[in-house]
């Protein structure tokens, strides 16, 4: 029981579900005690600046202290920090100054409880239903990544609507976050229950005590390692690369290009269902991948994954007609699920253990930076080019990230075996991120 995915796909949903209810939450309650729309504007900024940021030190600690301690960690803080904020509006009051402490707070709390969790899923695969280690076959960790994708996006969907039925109920009081303090609780109990060798980190040699200038050389030093792997990996920055330009064409979409032309068509009612149906086409395709990933080689959801991005988002890029859009946004999301899948466990395979939490840490700052690149740009185009010439750019960036994919050497032979040790020079750069040997013993257990 204790090695069961359910337990951990449990803490990793009501983790999400959580975070799902207070985005929704949060700027609405912001907009009902400020009455400004920059200030809501502004706490999102905060809080995704701080969050890539954090993303960027957040493998040193998910490297060294116990993984499901700090996931565990994360979640109990979260949870504490919804109730300090119900606590603050009953004292003294929410006001922007409130708003914008708690936004650095929780993505402190939240970024390296994500890097962790994200660590946890191949250490359970490793272990097995067993604990005799015979779950480390590709085929389960396959099942296991799209299993995980899926419960992502069914989330996307569930989170927010939750989030906005609870305020439709309530209204936006403070109160409703206490479901968000719940679900973080209630996750940190479910990783509690899992089997403790899933959260261990490698053997590090002890650092002498008072070395404090050798304790930081050393953490800058594994900073870089986790960097310099990212950097000369061809498969890990070509995954990363990939999936980065993705969230932002995702984010600009969701954030500005699909409210403004539904709108200008006078059609606003199909903005959220078009981001709903690249949810909903996620979740089929993350879905069908779980059930038929031993069946079809990996280099051919990874084609099929990219032909339709680019058709897809090039059809929602075009703009030629609302229900066209509509459509082509479901079918982008569905064929493009598995393919986001793949990429995730190339990922997981090609990175030692001892580095994941930074190679992690490292990745997810260029996710979170990645959107921050590309939607005030876009926005600016727009607003003086139009909107049909701004939805040419996202479909010209994606069939170009699609194409030089699809072309990329490494990308041709994911389905050989041993690809990551044939990475040598990424290899390389990993050699200094264990100081000390391995334990006996460390491989056995995880």
């Amino acid at each position: 029981m204790r090695r069961s995915p359910t337990i951990y796909f449990t803490s990793y949903g009501l983790s999400l579900l959580g975070g799902g209810v207070s985005s929704v939450v949060m700027p609405l309650l912001v907009l009902d005690r400020t009455g400004d729309v920059l200030a809501a504007g502004l706490m999102a900024t905060v809080g995704t600046a701080v969050a890539a940021v954090t993303g960027f030190f957040s493998g040193l600690l998910v490297d060294r202290v116990d993984r499901r301690v700090v996931s565990v960690a994360s979640d109990l803080l979260a949870a504490l920090s919804m109730v300090g904020l119900v606590v603050v509006e009953a004292l003294w009051g929410l006001d922007l100054a409130w708003f914008l402490a708690l936004a650095v707070v929780g993505a402190m709390i939240r970024v390296p409880g994500m890097t962790a969790r994200e660590t946890l899923l191949p250490a359970l695969a490793r272990l097995g239903p067993t604990g005799a280690g015979d779950g480390a076959r590709p085929a389960r960790l396959d099942r296991l990544v799209a299993v995980r994708e899926t419960v992502g996006n069914v989330l996307l969907l569930a989170g927010p609507g939750l989030g906005g039925l609870l305020v439709a109920v309530v209204g936006p009081s403070p109160t409703v976050l206490l479901a968000t303090a719940a679900t973080g609780l209630l996750a940190a109990l479910s990783t509690l229950v899992l089997d403790p060798r899933v959260g261990r980190v490698p053997h590090r040699a002890p650092v002498p005590s008072g070395a404090t200038g050798g304790a930081l050389r050393r953490a800058a030093a594994d900073l870089a390692d986790g960097w310099r792997f990212l950097a000369r990996s061809r498969l890990v920055l070509g995954a990363t690369l990939i999936s980065g330009v993705f969230i932002a064409v995702l984010s600009v979409l969701q954030t500005t290009l699909m409210p403004a032309y539904f709108t200008a068509e006078d059609l606003p009612g199909l903005t959220g269902l078009t981001l709903s149906a690249i949810a909903a086409g996620s979740i089929a395709g993350s879905a069908l991948y779980a059930v038929c990933a031993d069946r079809v080689r990996r280099r051919v959801w990874f084609v099929i994954g990219m032909v339709g991005a680019l058709v897809g988002f090039g059809l929602v890029g075009s703009m030629v007609a609302p229900w066209l859009v509509l459509g082509a946004a479901g079918l982008a999301g569905f064929l493009y699920a598995p393919a986001a899948a793949v990429l995730g466990v190339l990922t997981i395979e090609a990175t030692p253990d001892a580095m994941r939490g930074r190679v992690l840490g490292a990745q997810n700052t260029v996710m979170l930076s990645a959107p921050a690149l590309t939607s005030a740009p876009l926005a600016a185009l727009a607003a003086v080019a139009g909107l049909h010439v701004a939805g040419v750019v996202i479909a010209v960036l994606v069939g170009a990230t699609a194409l030089a994919a699809l072309a990329a050497p490494v990308f041709r032979t994911i389905d050989e075996p041993g690809l990551e040790e044939r990475d040598d020079h990424a290899l390389e750069g990993a050699a200094g991120a264990v100081s000390g040997p391995p334990s006996a013993g460390d491989d056995a257990d995880v």
